[in-house]
């Protein structure tokens, strides 16, 4: 199957990372062109895309999409890594009379918007060329520089005691690099309270929602089973309709898969975005639109070949 091209989207389970997703995928499919587009932490499910083939060309464009993810945030206890799978730093018996729904909710009004968030010790992120997560395992705890996000969507669905703690359920709709369990240790602190975050489901990556979602053992027993996997797969063409198209006329067709820049008579876009350019559905390329002495034109990012 290693001529398969598209992206397929998994149901993550726990217990795994989302390297070991990716090598799972390139035994099934056959090809060692396979790369995921926003990495899930072991403990965490849902949804993530996979690209295979010729789409691993869209990684760059669909790991810059926002995310959505269903979170439970515990209040009452921190921990070494912000969220369940880390040591107890620090507890607190939770007023859980005081936590009320208009209070969340206004809390979570206000959080919406660009905010800063300090990257966790245990992250991926870089300091010095050393990954964060190795320095926090050999004990060391570095100054990490705030990055700027955004939170798009923040729903408060259920508050529920439990103990001396408080368990609070939420979605987030967030940009590409938010940490969902540095929001939860934010949200805590302006309680008053330590927090960490206890659950986490990533419920749309991109345009891809949980509901397309087909678990990875599922995928595997289907293999098994001698079913084609390629079924499963979501074309480059439609992975790629968040962005505006354009129909190239018949006699540029042969300049556009040469890589040449051409016209973009009555387009209006913005300069520096990007389009697809098609002859009728068939995927030409990626190309970023630029201004030139005739107007805005379009310049090659990504050629497809003919198959696709």
């Amino acid at each position: 199957m290693s001529n398969a091209h598209g992206v397929l989207v998994i149901d993550k389970p726990a217990g795994m990372t989302s390297h070991d997703c990716v090598a799972r995928i390139r035994r099934l499919y056959g090809t060692k062109k396979v790369g995921h587009t926003g990495t899930l932490d072991p403990d965490v499910t849902g949804v993530l895309p996979i690209c295979i083939g010729h789409a691993t060309r869209l990684v760059e464009y669909l790991q810059d999409l926002p995310k959505r993810y269903k979170v439970v945030m515990r209040l009452g206890s921190s921990t070494t890594t912000e969220d369940a799978s880390g040591e107890v730093l620090e507890q607190a018996k939770v007023d859980a009379a005081a936590i009320t729904t208009e209070r969340i909710e206004q809390l979570l009004q206000s959080f919406l918007g660009e905010i800063e968030q300090v990257p966790p010790m245990f992250s991926a992120v870089k300091v010095n060329g050393k990954r964060l997560y190795d320095l926090a395992r050999e004990g060391a705890v570095v100054e990490r520089k705030p990055r700027k996000v955004t939170l798009y969507e923040l729903t408060l669905h259920e508050i529920k005691a439990d103990g001396d703690s408080v368990d609070i359920s939420f979605t987030c709709t967030c940009s590409k690099g938010t940490y969902m369990r540095t929001l939860c240790v934010d949200l805590g602190r302006a309680l008053g309270y330590p927090a960490h975050m206890k659950l986490l489901r990533r419920i749309k990556s991109g345009p891809f929602a949980e509901e397309e979602a087909i678990p990875l053992h599922v995928l595997e027993e289907r293999a098994a089973n001698g079913e084609d996997l390629s079924r499963h797969l979501v074309s480059i063409s439609q992975a790629i309709s968040f962005l505006p198209s354009y129909q190239v006329k018949p006699e540029r067709i042969r300049a556009v898969r040469n890589g040449l820049a051409t016209a973009l008579p009555g387009v209006n876009a913005e300069v520096g975005s990007l389009i697809c350019l098609f002859a009728g559905e068939e995927l030409l390329g990626i190309h970023r639109v630029c201004r030139g002495d005739k107007g805005l034109f379009a310049k090659a990012e990504k050629v497809f070949p003919a198959e696709v």
